[in-house]
């Protein structure tokens, strides 16, 4: 690819979450906090939602990453699971073998002894799910019976929620009331801001061992900000993109035409008007047409 062009050792731009490229942004570095405190004082649903793109995988494993050393977590990142499924899933995370025919009462059972057996090694245990609005509405239910253990102090199992904004209408149903008013804690994820946005593009090309000038300057990142809305995922989109056009041309340095056909050759990117995008391919081309003009007029002459 462009590695050995621009002197990085790996992708730097890539969709994958990676807690080595963690810029810190005030939103995420927030949302980590209210986790680590929520889950420290032994509270029982803890909730972060954020649009898509926002970072939420990240802070998930963030999180995995950072829990105290006495916490055991069991981590579900596809939650499109029926009650059974989901208690199996939750079993399994935890160790906790379950016979083939294992109904609600076995599994009650089982995980209690597993849960207090923790608590007596004086250890928490947190449940966190992923794009948590996946949950079916029944599964969400069965999520509930389960946090019903308890000791007369505090909760057995503790649960993070990560999920989109739909998570919030689907806690909203008449048949989950019960649930969400056991969410004491709940973090909405923002998205950046222009200069955020500059300091995370360099922030990244910096985790991949760029070393030179800002390859990317803040006329690109407002062009980037402006088509991404300040989402890191687009803005990682966009940027790839755009290293690829300049590697391709063999330039070292990102102008706005690159992110210009980067943006427009997204999706997901807010397009900006057509007619301010032809306008600047038009400006180019009536200089181009100037020029070959001058030095057909230069050539006549002599």
């Amino acid at each position: 690819m462009y590695l050995y062009h621009y002197g990085i050792k790996e992708l730097p731009f890539t969709l994958t979450p990676n807690t080595s490229y963690f810029f810190g942004l005030p939103s995420h570095k927030e949302a980590i906090q209210v986790l680590l405190t929520a889950l420290k004082t032994g509270e029982g649903f803890i909730k972060v939602t954020g649009e898509v793109g926002t970072g939420k995988t990240l802070i998930c494993r963030k999180l995995l990453n950072e829990l105290p050393k006495h916490f055991v977590a069991a981590y579900i990142p596809n939650p499109y699971l029926t009650p059974t499924e989901l208690r199996r899933a939750v079993a399994s995370e935890l160790n906790v073998v379950l016979t083939d025919k294992a109904d609600q009462q076995e599994f009650t059972q089982r995980i209690q002894q597993r849960l207090i057996h923790l608590h007596q090694e004086n250890k928490g245990v947190v449940l966190i799910i992923d794009e948590a609005q996946a949950l079916p509405v029944e599964s969400i239910e069965a999520l509930r019976l389960i946090t019903n253990l308890e000791t007369e102090s505090r909760k057995l199992l503790q649960v993070v929620l990560f999920g989109q904004p739909e998570l919030n209408d689907k806690l909203s149903l008449p048949e989950l009331r019960q649930l969400k008013q056991r969410v004491t804690f709940s973090y909405t994820l923002q998205l950046m801001d222009v200069d955020q946005v500059f300091q995370y593009v360099k922030h990244r090309m910096n985790v991949a061992d760029y070393r030179g000038g800002d390859l990317f300057d803040r006329k690109c990142c407002t062009l980037l900000f402006k088509a991404s809305k300040g989402t890191p995922r687009i803005v990682n989109v966009l940027c790839h993109k755009a290293l690829m056009l300049a590697y391709g041309e063999g330039l070292q340095k990102i102008s706005r035409l690159h992110v210009k056909l980067a943006i427009k050759d997204t999706e997901a990117a807010n397009q900006p008007s057509s007619a301010l995008f032809i306008s600047s391919v038009s400006v180019l081309v009536v200089m181009l047409a100037f020029c070959l003009a001058y030095f057909a007029w230069l050539g006549f002459t002599v």
